[in-house]
């Protein structure tokens, strides 16, 4: 018979930059039975999601996931916090009323290929893996992942053959991993077709494969039982994706690296610094992105994008976002073309100039595709308080 160890050690580092330090031998083997896995050492998880020093950054990348949903009829996305149901901690919702994940698509979103042989994967392939297919659909994973140690996600889509309804929840549970010193990266998913109420089981090998994974993510996420597992699902319309980020990160302070509490319409980055900066801002209205973009993810979220589409609107703690054109709160503009060679072509960018007040305040934002990949990016050291 197939059967889940359920022995676990003590949860262990729970600050992201010190996580990464187990070796996972003695690995409890029971767990891979009858279970996708991938030959990776579930380290590379950590390693992998490295990429995101900010944690805004990471955030960013799931609305960017959100965003790109509008071509499948998504008209929101939706940020918010909940309460952890088995221990009171905060939990990070992400969701959006795209048309959802099919079975194959929440697979590949994830993990990171599957192996269900026990040899080791060949290094070639490793490598093929890192180089080519990592680059595309790895946001989810390493922008997770450096939120929270876990992740669960439930989708809903509408995209199946037939009237069927397809609903799938998968979970990506770091501490599962490393507390039962795994190593491999196991995802358990279970799959639904059917609507409201009436679900039916997709097996995709035999029942028992089934019971494991559901025994592997009701005790280890938030939701412990199969009634919980559905009453998710109700939380989504006719379509849409729901991701619940949870042990969340802590600091050097032990205290959980994102800050509820302060702006109950707001996620802030613990810094000691945020009264000073609003100080700030207040002060020199006009680029009062400068002072909270770092701290204030509602002030940063208004100045991510350069245009929304239509119809599309993102949601911060019940309260949406007001989208800022960063450009409208300049003074003195001017607008050129800036010409340079690339690869022996030449290329060109426009470029919008502005001024500060008398505050020794400059850098470049520069957006590529519509997205801010850098803020206030200074390009040199001002000696002089000269703005």
């Amino acid at each position: 018979d197939k059967t889940v160890v359920c022995t676990q050690q003590p949860r262990q580092c729970s600050q992201f930059w010190k996580a990464g330090n187990y070796d996972g031998s003695n690995s409890l083997r029971g767990f891979v039975a009858g279970m996708d896995h991938v030959r990776m050492h579930p380290k590379f998880l950590h390693s992998n999601a490295r990429s995101h020093k900010w944690a805004f950054g990471a955030i960013a990348e799931l609305l960017d996931n959100a965003l790109d949903q509008t071509t499948n009829g998504a008209t929101f996305a939706n940020i918010d916090v909940l309460k952890n149901p088995v221990n009171g901690t905060p939990m990070l919702l992400f969701e959006d009323n795209g048309d959802g994940m099919t079975l194959d698509h929440l697979r590949q979103c994830m993990s990171f290929g599957y192996s269900v042989n026990d040899t080791a994967m060949p290094s070639f392939f490793l490598h093929f893996l890192i180089l080519f297919i990592l680059p595309n659909g790895n946001g989810f994973k390493t922008s997770t992942t450096r939120l929270g140690a876990d992740v669960i996600v439930f989708s809903k889509s509408n995209t199946a053959v037939g009237d069927r309804f397809i609903q799938s929840v998968g979970l990506l549970s770091y501490s599962f991993l490393r507390d039962t010193v795994q190593q491999d990266i196991i995802v358990p998913m279970l799959n639904y077709e059917g609507y409201g109420l009436e679900l039916k089981e997709i097996h995709k090998c035999t029942h028992q494969d089934w019971k494991i994974h559901m025994d592997v993510i009701t005790k280890w996420s938030p939701y412990q039982n199969e009634g919980s597992i559905h009453s998710q699902f109700k939380k989504i319309n006719d379509q849409g994706t729901r991701i619940i980020i949870y042990n969340l990160w802590e600091n050097d302070e032990q205290q959980i690296e994102l800050d509820f509490k302060s702006d109950p319409h707001d996620i802030q980055i613990r810094n000691g610094q945020h009264d000073i900066q609003c100080e700030m801002a207040n002060k020199y209205s006009n680029i009062k992105h400068f002072f909270l973009y770092k701290s204030s993810l509602r002030v940063y979220i208004s100045m991510l994008y350069l245009h929304l589409p239509e119809n599309f609107k993102i949601i911060l703690r019940n309260q949406e976002v007001e989208h800022s054109d960063i450009r409208s709160d300049a003074m003195h503009i001017e607008q050129f073309n800036f010409k340079f060679q690339n690869d022996l072509k030449v290329m060109s960018a426009k470029v919008n100039f502005w001024y500060t007040q008398q505050i020794d305040i400059q850098g470049f934002n520069v957006y590529h595709k519509n997205r801010l990949i850098k803020p206030f990016w200074k390009i040199w050291n001002s000696s002089r308080k000269q703005g």
